[in-house]
């Protein structure tokens, strides 16, 4: 191939926006002439490029727009020191199949439990399944919320919160809401009501989520509408960062 046709097929392939084939064409071009693999295999080195390419930078905006405060991949959660997880479970939620069937994962334990490692993992597993994925705090998007109304903004935000695949809500029990507070979230997960899936995390039973919605009538509709066809993981186990903690040290002595 002469290097004016190399040059205007490179700038074909950017224009196609196959940027991937692009960067590797005149690599594997010379490694099909060093080896002699036919077009055929040529071409479908080419679009495995091309395809994994797009599929990494796909993964990267989906983290991107999530906001995870960090990442905890599920690679890096130690199963084997919460041996009362139901690990069949946990599997099968990284999966996605809840989040295609609307249905919502609720941990409920004290902290240090790794309800939030294990929330924020399977909210990575959705990025990966090119779900759309949003990470938040229970106390952050309330006043998100709060703000957008006062501007308002509310029902933009609204629809932004329901229309992501996957809504990972942190925390909720550490600070009780105001009124109007507890009122707009109701709105948001009213909504979302199997249109979408939620993952919540808890330090709180449900007995005791009145004591951050104040209103034991909106507490009750929204524990309805939550756990109906919930997964709901209680987290019994010790402290998952006291045994992490207490093992490191261990490697380090």
């Amino acid at each position: 191939m002469t290097a004016g046709i190399l040059i205007e097929l490179q700038a074909n392939l950017k224009a196609l926006t196959l940027s991937s084939i692009a960067r590797n064409l005149d690599g594997l071009l010379r490694q099909a002439k060093e080896t002699g693999i036919g077009y055929d295999e040529l071409l479908l080195d080419l679009t495995r490029a091309e395809l994994q390419s797009r599929a990494e930078s796909r993964l990267q905006r989906r983290i991107k727009e999530s906001k995870f405060p960090l990442l905890k991949p599920i690679e890096s959660f130690d199963l084997a020191a919460v041996p009362d997880l139901d690990i069949r479970l946990f599997r099968e939620l990284a999966a996605g199949g809840y989040i295609r069937e609307h249905r919502n994962v609720i941990f409920l334990g004290r902290s240090g439990t790794g309800k939030t490692h294990m929330a924020t993992a399977l909210g990575i597993e959705a990025c990966k399944q090119n779900l759309r994925t949003r990470f938040v705090t229970c106390y952050g998007l309330v006043n998100e919320l709060v703000e957008a109304r006062q501007e308002r903004e509310l029902q933009r935000l609204v629809q932004k919160y329901v229309r992501c695949d996957l809504l990972v809500m942190d925390e909720l029990g550490y600070i009780p809401f105001s009124k109007e507070g507890a009122e707009l979230l109701f709105q948001v997960l009213a909504e979302r009501h199997e249109k979408g899936s939620v993952i919540i995390t808890s330090n709180l039973g449900f007995a005791d989520w009145t004591k951050v919605f104040g209103d034991p009538a909106m507490t009750a509709a929204l524990l309805d509408r939550l756990t109906h066809k919930a997964h709901i993981i209680n987290c019994s186990w010790e402290s998952y960062r006291l045994k992490q903690s207490l093992s490191q040290k261990a490697k380090r002595s």
